[in-house]
C-alpha cells in the first residue's frame, strides 16, 4: 500500500499542484488552457479509451456474467444516482448534474486501474478482467450518457432563452399593437384585420392583439438538421458527434463482433493516449486555479459517494449476488469502482466551463482521501468475504 501512495497517489497530487501553480503564475492563458483540454478531450482520452477496450475480447465478456452484469449495473446505476442527487439536492441544471456524474460517479479506471490494482492483487486474468470491463463500462457507457445530458440539458435551456426573447418581443409588439388601437379610436374604427405592426413583422388581429403564428421573427442563421429533431435525438446525435464517445463505442463494437485489432498497430494510439493522463491531471490544477478552491458540503458529499457509498453499495450486491466466495474478485470489483474520480470528468468540466469550482474540488480532495479509503477497503474485504464466503 505504501508503494501505491508513493507510486501512484502523490504523483497525481505533484502534478494537480503543479496545474494549480502554473494557472495562478498565468502560465497558460485562457486559449491555451482551453487547447490543453481539446488536445485531452478530442485526441488523447479517445485514443487512450480506444487501445485500452479493444484489448479485451469477447469471451472476456462472456466469461463471468455475474460480474458483467454487476459492473454495468451497478456503475450506470451510481452513475444515475449521482446525477439525480446532484439536481435534487443541490438544485443544479441537467448539465451541471450530468458533469457531477462524470466526476461522482465514475472511477478512474483507464489511469489508476492496473497501477492499484497489480500491486495488491497481482497481475492475473481476474484482475485484467475486472480493470477490462470495468473500463469498458465507464468509457463506453457512462461518458456517452453523460454527454447526452449535457447536450440535453444545454438545448432545454437554449429553447427556454428562445422563448424567453420571444415573448418579450410578443410583449413589445402587442403595447405597439395597443398604442395603434388607441390612436385609431378617434374615428371608433378598430384596427384592419391583417394590420402591420411599424416592425413589419408582427400581424395585429382584429382584437388588437399579436398574432404569434404569423410572427416573422425567425432569425437569419440557417437551421441545422438537429434543429429538425427531437430534443432527445438531437442529444444523442451531437453527443456521438465527439470522438472521446464514439472511439469507445467503435472499439466496443470490435469487440462484441470479434475483431482482432493488431497489436502492431498500438504504438500508433499509445504514444499520444500516453499524453492523457498527466495532461488530464495538470488540466484538472489549471482548473482549480481559476475558481475559488471549497470544501463545502456538495465537495464532501460528492468525496463521500464515491470513495464510500459507491463501494458499500458494490458489496452489499457482491454479496448476495454470491460474489464473496469467488476469491479475489469480489475485492478487486469494489477496489475498481472505489478509485478517485475520473479525470475525463473534470476536463469535460473544465473545457464546457460546466460545474468547474464543484468538480475541482471534489476531484482534489477525493484523491487526496483515497489515500485513507484505499487502506480502508484492502483492510475490510477480507474480512467480509471471510464472513460470507
Amino acid at each position: 500500500m505504501e508503494h501505491i501512495l508513493i507510486a501512484d497517489i502523490l504523483p497525481i497530487l505533484v502534478i494537480m499542484i503543479l496545474g494549480y501553480i502554473c494557472g495562478k503564475l498565468s502560465f497558460f492563458d485562457d486559449d491555451q488552457r482551453q487547447g490543453l483540454n481539446k488536445v485531452v478531450l478530442d485526441i488523447a482520452l479517445p485514443a487512450a479509451l480506444f487501445v485500452s477496450i479493444v484489448k479485451a475480447t469477447r469471451e472476456m465478456l462472456v466469461s463471468d456474467l455475474t460480474l458483467t452484469i454487476l459492473s454495468v449495473v451497478g456503475v450506470v446505476g451510481m452513475f444515475m444516482l449521482s446525477f439525480f442527487l446532484c439536481k435534487v439536492m443541490f438544485h443544479h441544471t441537467t448539465q451541471e448534474a450530468a458533469v457531477c456524474a462524470l466526476i461522482a460517479g465514475s472511477p478512474t479506471i483507464g489511469f489508476l486501474g492496473f497501477a492499484v490494482l497489480d500491486p495488491i492483487y497481482g497481475n492475473s486474468v481476474d484482475t485484467n478482467l475486472v480493470i477490462a470491463i470495468v473500463s469498458i463500462v465507464v468509457n463506453a457507457i457512462t461518458i456517452p450518457i453523460g454527454f447526452y445530458l449535457i447536450n440535453l440539458g444545454q438545448s432545454k435551456d437554449k429553447a427556454k432563452a428562445l422563448a424567453a426573447k420571444a415573448g418579450a418581443k410578443v410583449d413589445a409588439a402587442a403595447q405597439t399593437g395597443a398604442q395603434a388601437v388607441k390612436a385609431a379610436a378617434s374615428d371608433a374604427q378598430a384596427p384592419a384585420v391583417g394590420h402591420v405592426d411599424k416592425h413589419g413583422d408582427t400581424i395585429i388581429n382584429e382584437k388588437g392583439e399579436v398574432d404569434v403564428a404569423t410572427a416573422s421573427n425567425k432569425g437569419t442563421r440557417k437551421p441545422t438538421p438537429e434543429h429538425k429533431m427531437n430534443p432527445n435525438l438531437a442529444a444523442i446525435v451531437n453527443a456521438l458527434k465527439k470522438p472521446v464517445c464514439w472511439s469507445p463505442l467503435l472499439a466496443v463494437a470490435l469487440v462484441i463482433i470479434g475483431v482482432h485489432f493488431p497489436s502492431e498497430l498500438d504504438p500508433c494510439f499509445e504514444l499520444i493516449a500516453k499524453a492523457n493522463s498527466g495532461v488530464a491531471v495538470l488540466a484538472a490544477g489549471l482548473a482549480l486555479s481559476t475558481v475559488k478552491f471549497s470544501i463545502g458540503k456538495e465537495t464532501l458529499w460528492n468525496t463521500f459517494f464515491r470513495l464510500i457509498l459507491t463501494p458499500a453499495v458494490f458489496i452489499v450486491a457482491g454479496v448476495a449476488l454470491g460474489m464473496a466466495g469467488e476469491g479475489d474478485k469480489l475485492s478487486m470489483l469494489v477496489m475498481a469502482v472505489a478509485l478517485p474520480p475520473a479525470f475525463s470528468g473534470i476536463i469535460i468540466s473544465s473545457r464546457y466551463n460546466i460545474y468547474v469550482r464543484e468538480g475541482a474540488s471534489s476531484v482534489a480532495v477525493s484523491t487526496v482521501g483515497f489515500a485513507a479509503t484505499a487502506i480502508l477497503w484492502v483492510w475490510l474485504m477480507p474480512i467480509i468475504s471471510h464472513m460470507f464466503g
